[in-house]
């Protein structure tokens, strides 16, 4: 049996990686540009779905304002972009875990260590519920099917990571690399076809938005200025993922903080190069998008046509620009999956190597830093799965829901790690002598300040405008996560506390007396071999102890240990409930109130079978009893195992037939 799941466990993981491959060669620019941005420009792919889908709360007049909403969200995620280059030149090795706690103290550094975990859950959940959808825009038959499809995603994302797949640097940079080519080949085609007035409208241009319910009485100044600022907040989505970069900087080619900052401004160019482009051809080409299409109408509002299928809005514009069904904009809709899969499986490597950090500092357990057979943190990858596939079939694939959650953790840890970054320069400040260099470090913390205000802003405006759409659970989860991960640490520093060598502690310092009990439960070859090694300790005291729970067992127990002449005196339990330990227990602690200095040493016999499956036959009884032994102080438990010989036969008896029944109590 042990040889098949073996087997099994290789096949599905692989051989085991040598150590010595976690030292990488690091990434130039070429490669670290991709690599690192895939969760950024991902954004892409859904970020102008989220904002179009707002607007068309409030009709199809409110789509109009979609291109003014995409500049205001790409010149955030510019100011936060430059930010963040300035916090690499003090923390490349930070990310903002580190920076937060470093200036904050540890309480912002737990939170932002919390938020962080949540958002690359979400960008799981996210980026695999995209996937899924973009999917079906190639292939009309896996419509309605997203959940199971996104599921599968994340099953097989987590099987990647556990494998250590998706280590190699030209598949993903050739991939995003070949989708920018095609996206902007695309924005390019688009502008010129509008400009010569050939632009076709979008296949959702036929139909209009059913205005909300709360917005049925039109646009008034506080009606737009509501939807306007929930379009922005949803739209905000294109900033998760700027700081990966700043997270990784160890990965990359020397000068380090010189690559760091490259790939970032280059990111964030070509993020808003991107988003811009597509939001003015969505406006130009009509494209609607809402969050159910049963509340879509003809233009002349009667009823939806029965074949139409709601795809994103990249796979409208790809279908409207480059041809419907063609080569071109089926290879763009499969690049951008493609994309959106690296994006999920960047996060299968920031998660659980987030979480080691978290656990080193005792905040996590600290399975999470143990590395599985592929070098990967295989603790961290499934506690990352089983998250994201919860958020996946809660939320039924649905992007636009799962955004709503997404965005608050994401700007809850730029605001903090900004905050942390403007106290940092303020320090600096303190101890920078010269004029010049005294300016650069003023320079450097307004950057900071700028990106805190308006990281905190817009943390704000998702907050108030999405409260009610689901961000007060995404708070509610940072808090829980928080109090679990401070209980945590102070269990963690409690045990360290008590198990710490105190000034007078001394090394060689020895118990009083030792007693030792062997616990017999059969006349048996195991029993004397306890009875032999616990003979061979030589302790002030050795009695044997039967726990009575069949009398005439019992008895013939008695009867056969007389027998053999031990010089080893035996002690019955009365066990009126057929209970094993509790009266083992109070009889240890009887002993230990006459002399609590003195150790007592409980010697159990144990079978250790030839086969897995025969573990479940046997030393179910003593397992209990060891676990509660365990929590008795000043008890040691001594296991004596004896190995048994294939499946012949269990049970070794003594040559002495005239024994009789030997057995007491349950099987071991």
């Amino acid at each position: 049996m042990a040889r098949v799941l073996e087997s099994v466990r290789r096949l599905l993981v692989g051989r085991p990686y040598d150590t010595e491959r976690l030292n990488r060669r690091p990434l130039g620019r070429s490669t670290a540009l991709p690599v690192f941005s895939a969760n950024a420009w991902s954004s892409i792919a859904y970020a102008p779905d989220e904002i179009l889908l707002t607007l068309a709360l409030g009709g199809t007049a409110a789509l109009s304002l979609g291109p003014e909403i995409g500049v205001a969200v790409v010149a955030v995620m510019l100011l936060i972009v430059m930010s963040y280059r300035v916090s690499v030149r003090a923390y490349p090795e930070g990310g903002d875990y580190a920076i937060s706690r470093a200036n904050l103290g540890p309480w912002a550094g737990v939170t932002v260590g919390a938020a962080m975990m949540l958002d690359l859950v979400f960008t799981v959940a996210v980026s695999v519920a995209a996937m899924a959808h973009y999917l079906a825009a190639v292939w009309p038959v896996l419509g309605g099917a997203e959940t199971p499809v996104a599921v599968a995603g994340v099953v097989l994302l987590a099987m990647a990571s556990i494998r250590g797949a998706g280590r190699g640097r030209r598949t993903p940079a050739l991939l995003a690399f070949g989708l920018l080519a095609l996206l902007f080949g695309m924005i390019v085609a688009g502008l010129v076809q509008d400009a010569l007035g050939t632009l076709e409208p979008a296949t959702s241009a036929a139909l209009e938005p059913v205005p909300d319910p709360a917005f049925a009485d039109g646009l008034g100044p506080l009606a737009m200025a509501v939807l306007v600022l929930r379009a922005f907040s949803s739209g905000s989505a294109l900033a998760t993922g700027v700081e990966v970069p700043a997270s990784n900087v160890g990965a990359m080619a020397k000068p380090r903080i010189r690559t760091a900052r490259f790939v970032m401004l280059a990111m964030g160019l070509i993020a808003a190069a991107s988003t811009l482009g597509v939001m003015y051809l969505a406006d130009r080409a009509s494209v609607v998008f809402v969050l159910d299409p049963a509340t879509l109408q003809s233009a002349g509002g009667g009823a939806v046509p029965a074949d139409y299928v709601q795809n994103p809005v990249l796979a409208q514009l790809a279908n409207t620009v480059l041809g419907s069904g063609s080569l071109l904009a089926g290879a763009l809709i499969l690049l951008v999956v493609a994309l959106l899969v690296l994006a999920g499986h960047s996060a299968f490597k920031s998660f659980p190597e987030l979480a080691s950090r978290l656990a080193a500092d005792g905040y996590l357990p600290r399975q999470l830093l143990t590395r599985g057979d592929r070098l990967g943190y295989t603790n961290g990858v499934l506690l990352l799965t089983l998250a994201a596939l919860a958020l996946v079939w809660v939320f039924q694939a649905q992007t636009a829901l799962l955004v709503q959650l997404y965005v608050i953790g994401v700007f809850l840890s730029f605001t903090v790690s900004q905050l942390g970054m403007v106290r940092h320069w303020g320090r600096q400040l303190a101890h920078t002598p010269g004029t010049r260099a005294r300016q650069a470090v003023r320079t450097r913390r307004l950057v900071n300040l700028v990106g805190f205000v308006v990281a905190a802003l817009v943390a704000l405006v998702v907050l108030v405008t999405r409260f009610g759409q689901g961000a007060w659970v995404a708070l509610l989860a940072i808090a829980a996560m928080v109090f679990v991960m401070s209980r945590i640490r102070n269990h963690y520093d409690a045990v360290a506390s008590e198990l710490d060598l105190t000034p007078t502690e001394d090394a060689r310092a020895l118990p009083s007396r030792v007693h030792a009990v062997v616990l017999v439960m059969s006349v048996q070859r195991p029993t004397l071999r306890a009875v032999a090694y616990a003979r061979a300790s030589r302790p002030s005291s050795l009695e044997a102890v039967v726990v009575d729970l069949d009398k005439d067992s019992t008895r013939n127990l008695l009867a056969a240990w007389d027998r053999l002449d031990l010089p080893v005196p035996v002690t019955v339990l009365a066990s009126p409930y057929r209970e094993m330990s509790e009266p083992l227990i109070r009889h240890l602690r009887a002993q230990r109130r006459t002399s609590p200095r003195d150790l007592m040493v409980v010697y159990i016999p144990e079978y250790v079978v030839a086969r897995g499956w025969q573990r479940l036959l046997h030393n179910r009884a003593t397992q209990r009893l060891k676990d509660r032994l365990h929590r008795e102080p000043g008890v040691m438990v001594a296991s004596v195992p004896w190995q048994l010989s294939g499946g012949r036969g269990d049970m070794h008896r003594l040559p002495e037939s005239p024994l009789g029944q030997t057995r007491t109590g349950p099987d071991q």
